[in-house]
């Protein structure tokens, strides 16, 4: 049984996009975080550390993460 054909997705940009947004976009959402209140990297590093002690924003991260990776139209978890 095949699954994942990972080498074509990592050879894709898209994959990489949406896997950053899939990181980053629960995290600034329960922080309710906007691009203005990203004015250093010290912002950036407090809001990311904080994400990552909080469980309930790292599993809004792993349900984020698992919706880019299953695809949709085929059966079971393959491509």
């Amino acid at each position: 049984m095949n699954y994942f054909n990972w080498k074509k997705r990592f050879e894709n940009p898209i994959f990489w996009i949406n896997t950053l947004l899939a990181i980053f976009m629960p995290i600034f959402a329960y922080y309710g975080m906007s691009a203005k209140d990203f004015t250093s990297w010290e912002s950036v590093l407090n809001v990311i550390t904080n994400a990552l002690k909080n469980p309930y924003v790292l599993g809004l991260v792993a349900i984020s993460l698992w919706n880019n990776i299953i695809n949709p139209v085929t059966k079971g978890i393959k491509d």
